[in-house]
């Protein structure tokens, strides 16, 4: 019981499939992760992310951004939504959007998202095409602190992979995905452990150590 109490409340945030949110939904089934996933919100109705969740007899909710004429409308009313389950922890897991300054603020320190390249290289989106159009030999992903700059906050964790010379993006990102699985549940692992915080001056701490880069793990041979 103290287990469970201790467990870190986190809501996860997605637009699509939530492969990434199945990885945190098993680490917290083995009991490797102390957290407890109180909600899954998306604002696709059509997500099928929302399944997983209600599979393990979590709670959904779905707000969509197209009854918002403005973005900051959405953001204000998803602040509200998330604050009613009383989060320790946001995950972004695949929420394709843009996040005001005012959400970003609200959630500030508390607020992880999975980016699909090792930043700060290919921010936005399509970067497993536009990584082999560079000709990168070395790619993967990074898990970050949320700050106002897109996919501009402090890396915590990044995985690499090499890229193989017959890759097309749907097989480089596939490896990349294999390790998203890993990295993104160690980085809420630390948080929840209370081993990661970001600081005033937006730098990210791992048992109190400032970060002056990402730790890494190299999938990459």
């Amino acid at each position: 019981m103290g287990e469970a109490q201790q467990a870190l409340p986190v809501v996860v945030l997605i637009s699509g499939g939530g492969s990434n949110l199945q990885a945190l939904i098993d680490g917290q089934g083995r009991g490797e992760l102390p957290i407890r996933i109180v909600a899954v919100i998306s604002n696709r109705a059509d997500a099928g992310g929302l399944e997983r969740a209600r599979r393990h007899g979590i709670a959904t909710a779905v707000l969509d951004h197209r009854d918002y004429a403005e973005r900051a409308d959405y953001d204000a009313a998803l602040t509200g939504l998330i604050a009613d389950y009383d989060p320790g922890l946001v995950v972004l897991a695949g929420f394709m959007r843009i996040l005001t300054p005012a959400f970003v603020a609200a959630h500030r320190g508390r607020l992880l998202n999975i980016h699909p390249s090792l930043l700060p290289k290919y921010r936005g989106l399509h970067t497993h095409q536009r990584a082999l159009e560079a000709g990168e030999r070395e790619h993967g992903a990074s898990v970050h602190f949320v700050t106002a700059e897109l996919d501009g906050g402090p890396v915590v964790l990044q995985a690499r992979v090499a890229v193989e010379a017959d890759d097309d993006a749907e097989r480089l990102a596939a490896r990349v995905l294999t390790q998203e699985h890993i990295i993104y549940p160690t980085v809420v692992r630390w948080f929840a452990q209370g081993r990661l915080r970001l600081d005033d001056q937006d730098q990210a701490r791992l048992d109190d150590v400032p970060l002056s880069g990402p730790r890494i793990i190299d999938a990459a041979g």
